[in-house]
């Protein structure tokens, strides 16, 4: 068959491991590309998006190759269009900040600009909730998030701010290919505790990806157990103030009603 459009595909051998326990092997699985010029890594991000596994703590690929083929409509890949329906209005609210005894709840906004962040990346965000207790310790990589739609939406972390969730540059750089509107996380710091560099300054390569990009962050949420996966709202407004990049924020969300 002649090939006349611009699609490309990869055929490749997986290996799965999952956080949680287990793994999954494939053969000759294919799926569609965004052009040829794709890394092993990007192509495995593809292959769970494809089939929507969760807790993926990592991918092997072996026997990679990468043609001309017209697109099959690979989930969560180039031609996956489906819709996503927006959440519905009404039901409960839950609080999500912490108290100020206990530290607060922070919103870091991209540029230091608070009154430049528009409504739209921090207010009534759709939802997605990435459950990462008990995954013991261990760093959230793109293989954690592949399965799950982030184009505008809010991305949760759902630490039980434990040791875990430390998120890699990959994967915020991922997160922000992806069209993420905003990031958040129960932990302290979305990179978790990491040496200070020679300028005495904490190094936070992931939260830095995020900003870069134009994401604002949360960091410091509570009550993320209260929330289903997908559905609810998110909004962590914060106020008009010149100067200044970190702030206080009463974050919440809205829940549908069952």
């Amino acid at each position: 068959m002649t090939v006349t459009s611009n699609d490309h595909r990869a055929s490749f051998d997986a290996r799965i491991t999952f956080g949680n326990g287990g793994d999954l092997a494939v053969h000759g699985f294919r799926v569609d590309l965004p052009g040829p010029d794709v890394s092993e890594g990007e192509i495995a991000a593809l292959f769970v998006a494809s089939l929507g596994l969760l807790m993926t703590d990592g991918v092997e690929l072996t026997n990679v190759e990468i043609f001309a083929e017209p697109h099959k409509g690979t989930r969560g890949g180039p031609s996956d269009r489906a819709a996503t329906a927006a959440p519905a209005a009404g039901g409960a609210l839950v609080e999500l900040a912490r108290p100020p005894a206990e530290g607060g709840t922070c919103l870091v906004a991209p540029g230091g600009d608070l009154p430049g962040l528009p409504l739209s990346r921090a207010a009534e965000l759709p939802t997605v909730v990435v459950r990462l207790e008990g995954a013991g310790g261990r760093e959230v990589g793109v293989g954690t998030l592949a399965a799950f739609d982030v184009r505008g939406r809010a991305v949760l972390l759902h630490t039980g701010a434990g040791d875990g969730g430390r998120l890699t540059p990959e994967a915020a750089a991922w997160l922000a290919a992806g069209g993420v509107s905003l990031v958040g996380t129960d932990a302290d710091t979305l990179d978790g505790t990491t040496p200070e560099g020679d300028d005495g300054r904490v190094d936070s390569p992931a939260l830095d990806v995020l900003l870069a990009a134009g994401v604002p962050v949360v960091e410091r949420l509570t009550g993320l157990d209260r929330l289903p996966p997908t559905g609810a709202l998110f909004t962590a407004a914060p106020p008009l103030l010149e100067g200044v990049g970190r702030v206080p924020v009463r974050a919440f969300a809205r829940v549908p009603e069952a």
